[in-house]
């Protein structure tokens, strides 16, 4: 038997081993898709208890505790934070092969030296001894980054922020470099309630009226080359799917003269501006050679009661059954067919659209870069180690696993970066099984080696240009309008 979360956690065999502790472990982490909050990493913020930078935000230990039959009050209400601890540690015990025990385990030994298992008999000793390391100057959240090795970290961020944390963070040097992602979600929502409040403040950061639809390109662009400006190297995009309807520039004005108006767009105008926007948005990413990232697939706010009560994001959402290939594919050959197809990494949530993701990917590879469309790593729902593998698998069945630009954490969490050498352990041991099954030479290995390397560092640090330096962030006395 061996014994849990051992040095050799997960690495079933001597090559995965030597993978690991070789090659994967000692590679520094670029974080290259996050939703950290960046004030927070600008304040160094030192969080008072291990609720607050452990449980506040975290929607996945909130649906585990909703399973457990967790009150609401416990989670999200109005308890106080030990109370909300002792309902996590109680619920712990309970999350039995689910990612979330691992997760939990291996954060409390990387971050906090602690072995104990988390539960209802242990919950206040590890509280306190948490607690007290958390008030130390070693455990404010930059602190946390460093010792985690945390290279690069890319928030996620509305075209609408002024970044002005970004522009602190600038000029700070901690050893970590934080970078802006553009993620324009909000102004491609046109059947949202609150759209032309929006669409307010993001002329207001623009400096432009946003009346007609040139009005809010022009306000796309203006936040385009800002965000480049402070640093941006990639987009993000979450839809349910992509759009690639067929449109005139007259319909599409048309529509968005009806949406500012207040009126409700029909199926076919709402699809038609998507399709234009998301086509508008590509080119200015092509245009600065910035990485675009399509997150497909998520069903979300499916609890209307939770919805209203708490707002989104509070983990009421699930995995889609949206239909993908046919507007994926036209989306990207639009763009391919003007050559204004940008680097592109695909997500998806529904584990049966890996194989269409990973041949999708193969489809739009040109030779002009390695890897220039990827199939991007286990999201979301499928993060864990059935998730990983399964994306390996097919990456490695349909593409070339050795040009992957490897794993992210996706998490709001900066006590999440274990999830890293979990991935890392995960892909060691699958190419440790095929060297010992006789399915790659021992010849390879010191090849192998390198290969692991580069999808746990070197690849992505090539690929967003990192390897060259973030161009310099506008000082923090500047104007956000600059």
């Amino acid at each position: 038997m061996k014994p849990f979360l051992s040095d050799d956690f997960l690495l079933e065999s001597d090559t995965a081993r030597r993978l690991y502790h070789r090659h994967a472990a000692p590679q520094p982490i670029i974080d290259y898709h996050c939703h950290l909050p960046p004030d927070q990493i600008a304040q160094n913020r030192q969080f008072e208890n291990l609720t607050q930078i452990w449980l506040y935000g975290d929607h996945y230990k909130w649906r585990a505790m909703r399973a457990n039959g967790v009150n609401e009050r416990f989670i999200t209400g109005d308890a106080s934070d030990w109370e909300k601890f002792e309902k996590w540690a109680e619920t712990v015990p309970y999350t039995v092969r689910n990612p979330l025990y691992h997760w939990t385990h291996l954060e409390l030994r990387r971050y906090f030296g602690i072995t104990e298992l988390l539960g209802p008999g242990s919950a206040r000793r590890i509280y306190e001894q948490c607690n007290a390391l958390l008030q130390t100057p070693e455990y404010a959240v930059q602190g946390l980054l460093a010792r985690m090795g945390v290279e690069t970290v890319c928030t996620t961020d509305d075209p609408a922020d002024d970044l002005a944390h970004h522009r602190a963070l600038a000029g700070q040097a901690f050893g970590t470099r934080v970078l802006p992602t553009f993620r324009p979600d909000k102004a491609m929502t046109p059947e949202a309630p609150d759209y032309n409040a929006y669409l307010d403040r993001l002329g207001a950061a623009a400096g432009v009226d946003i009346v007609a639809y040139a009005d809010l390109l022009g306000a796309l662009r203006q936040r385009h080359d800002y965000f480049a400006a402070q640093g941006c190297r990639l987009s993000d995009h979450g839809l349910e799917h992509l759009y690639a309807a067929e449109y005139t520039a007259g319909e599409v004005a048309a529509a968005f003269a009806r949406a500012r108006a207040g009126f409700g767009l029909d199926p076919r105008e709402n699809h038609q501006l998507k399709s234009a926007l998301l086509v508008f948005l590509a080119e200015l990413d092509w245009e600065k050679g910035w990485t675009q990232q399509f997150h497909l697939g998520a069903l979300r706010n499916n609890n209307a009661r939770a919805l209203r009560q708490q707002g989104p994001d509070t983990g009421w959402d699930s995995v889609g059954d949206f239909a993908q290939g046919r507007a994926l594919a036209r989306f990207l050959d639009r763009l391919d067919g003007r050559d204004r197809l940008a680097q592109t990494i695909l997500y998806n949530l529904n584990p049966a659209d890996n194989e269409l993701m990973a041949t999708m990917a193969g489809n739009f590879n040109d030779g002009s870069v390695a890897g220039k469309v990827q199939f991007g790593s286990g999201w979301w729902f499928l993060d864990q180690k059935d998730g990983m593998e399964k994306q390996l698998n097919a990456l490695s069945n349909m593409g070339l696993l050795s040009r992957f630009v490897g794993m992210l954490t996706d998490s709001r969490s900066f006590l999440s970066y274990p999830r890293h050498e979990y991935f890392r352990r995960v892909l060691c041991n699958l190419l440790g099984r095929d060297v010992e099954n006789g399915e790659l030479p021992a010849e390879l290995l010191p090849w192998l080696g390198e290969v692991v390397e580069n999808i746990c560092y070197r690849n992505a640090k090539a690929y967003f240009g990192f390897a060259q330096g973030a161009p310099a962030a506008q000082p923090v006395a500047e104007q956000a309008h600059a």
